[in-house]
């Protein structure tokens, strides 16, 4: 018995090390000053892309929203990148473009859907902005985003920054409940990663690059064109970071079949980019952010395998101990069962994710989430969105 004890305490602590390592040194991170300049000053000639791909319900919200920024008109380059939709995105583009004057629109459209990698590079030869922004089309600005978060690009050392996603619909149902406390679990752990050097993790609604600083996006193909873009700016040695003044608004799926959806797709890809990022460790290309690489490419490869052996001795020692399940009284407690619902869904995630990686199972293509309603012009304009 204090052999499998061992065993048991060994699987445990690869299992849920990491995380805690994360938590609390990321805690302790988040407090600090930031370690870069921020120059309020800093105006630069910009590039939004926006990829599309039969988004005629919502683009029409998306381009009033983007026609709303308060940041010089004359510094911001639109391009709306569509993959041969098949309904009237491109028309509804250039129908606002004829009638927007005041903004330089550009459409550019796809001769096939490739996926939305391949989009934004295909965008991405046609800018002109020393900073290239990605935003989708379901996310929304504040009119003051590009003010607010564009001067902590101003230090040389940072290549890229990101904005927390802030949810419409967070009291729709439990499991938009459940997804706001996650987001502002993880938002917490982003800035703490950002002040120890380089966080890992962006989000498809404001992610903003120097162009200096990325040759392509998604440039070692884990479907992730956010969080895989990063690879290259931290292998160039630049810095991303996540602003908490860079906040924008989406809506979340409220069923637990489209989030598990999402998530599943989500974690395939982060499996993926992690994976990369073992590679470029082993070859010494990881060099000032190994602080959050190390633990994050642990977190996403090592402990979801470890969690999956420690679960099954742990129900072994259950079977053997039936009293340890006094324990689970611990649930009644909302942050308890909250931390312990996210531990468990997560490396079970993890670890499907990681079987489907081995069998080669890849999801490249984005698609549309099936929870859109609440994108409507009333509720994008009581938010001053629109």
């Amino acid at each position: 018995m204090l052999v499998f004890l061992a065993v048991w305490l060994v699987f445990g602590a690869l299992a849920l090390g990491p995380p805690a390592f994360i938590f609390l040194y990321m805690r302790r991170k988040s407090g600090a000053s930031w370690p870069t300049k921020v120059d309020f000053g800093y105006k630069p000639l910009i590039s939004i892309i926006i990829p599309t791909y039969n988004e005629s319900g919502i683009i029409n919200y998306k381009l009033a929203n983007t026609s709303k920024l308060s940041y010089p008109k004359d510094l911001i380059e639109l391009i709306i990148v569509d993959s041969n939709s098949t309904d009237d995105t491109a028309q509804i583009v250039k129908d606002f473009a004829a009638k927007e004057k005041s903004l330089n629109v550009k459409l550019s459209v796809e001769k096939e859907r490739l996926g939305k990698s391949h989009a934004l590079n295909h965008a991405l030869t046609h800018c002109k902005g020393e900073i290239v922004i990605i935003s989708d089309a379901d996310c929304f600005w504040p009119s003051d985003i590009l003010e607010k978060a564009l001067p902590y690009l101003a230090d040389p050392s940072v290549g890229a920054i990101g904005g927390p996603k802030l949810l419409f619909n967070s009291k729709q149902t439990w499991i938009t409940r459940m997804e706001e406390g996650y987001l502002r679990s993880a938002n917490f752990l982003r800035v703490g990663e950002s002040k120890a050097g380089s966080t890992v993790f962006f989000e498809g609604g404001f992610s903003a690059f120097k162009k200096e600083a990325i040759e392509k996006f998604d440039p070692y193909g884990t479907g992730s064109d956010d969080c895989g873009t990063i690879i290259g700016v931290i292998e160039k040695n630049y810095r991303a970071m996540l602003v908490k003044e860079a906040k924008f608004y989406s809506s979340f799926p409220a069923t637990f079949r489209g989030k598990i959806s999402i998530k599943l797709r989500r974690i395939n890809q982060l499996v993926r980019v992690f994976a990369k990022y073992l590679d470029l460790l082993v070859r010494g290309k990881v060099k000032g952010a190994k602080s959050t690489v190390i633990p994050n490419t642990l977190l996403y490869l090592v402990s979801p395998i470890a969690f999956a052996v420690f679960l099954f001795l742990s129900a072994y020692l259950v079977l053997s101990y039936p009293l340890l399940l006094l324990f689970l009284l611990a649930l009644a407690i909302p942050h308890v069962r909250f931390y312990v619902y996210q531990i468990l869904e997560n490396n079970l995630l993890l670890f499907v994710s990681i079987l489907a990686v081995l069998f080669g199972k890849k999801f490249s293509v984005w698609a549309q989430p099936d929870d859109r309603f609440w994108l409507t012009g009333e509720n994008l304009a009581s938010y001053n969105l629109i």
